[in-house]
């Protein structure tokens, strides 16, 4: 796997990541007392999360490095927190998310800090105003963003004090409309 600009540490959490989420999917999905069609149902509606997943990741950890700026929504003239996180979902599966953090804050479904996978948004108060910040969940307590001005594209852990004193919630976007 070649992802463009990221240490092996990262790439390394990046793949342990889609490791867990995988096993552990397929470890808990289908029970024995599943009849084989709806074990193959679970199993194959799991391998659309990873799949998904892994999209979202990579895409994500492909724009580390771009500057951070205001407004932007490109990777040529820079991109905000949200720019960044339309630019890598729109990419990825063709979701068009809204604008703003607080907006983008209002789709999807609420996650529990605890439940939190690969792929979900993390939002924080940054300006003094709930969900003025929204990354994505990498795992192991990590997050990628586009933080603020001299900044770029990063990841960053959920358990510096910075971010856990701000942390307003998380939403998982579902990829079929029809599950909005």
């Amino acid at each position: 796997m070649h992802i463009k600009g990221t240490s092996h540490k990262l790439k390394s959490l990046l793949i342990l990541s889609l490791c867990v989420l995988t096993f552990a999917s397929t470890s808990n999905a289908a029970s024995s007392d599943d009849t084989p069609a709806e074990q193959s149902k679970t199993l194959s509606t799991l391998k659309g999360l990873r799949d998904r997943t892994s999209d979202l990741t990579i895409n994500a950890m492909n724009l580390l490095g771009i500057k951070y700026k205001r407004g932007g929504n490109s990777p040529e003239n820079g991109l905000d927190c949200s720019g960044f996180v339309r630019l890598v979902f729109k990419n990825a599966n063709a979701t068009e998310l809204p604008r703003t953090a607080k907006e983008i804050s209002q789709e999807g479904d609420k996650v529990k800090a605890q439940d939190l996978q690969p792929g979900d948004l993390v939002f924080y108060n940054t300006l003094k105003k709930s969900f003025s910040h929204v990354g994505i969940y990498l795992g192991d307590n990590k997050f990628i963003h586009s933080p603020s001005a001299g900044g770029k594209v990063r990841v960053e852990s959920m358990n510096i004090a910075y971010w856990k004193k701000r942390f307003n919630g998380a939403r998982r976007i579902s990829e079929d409309p029809a599950d909005k």
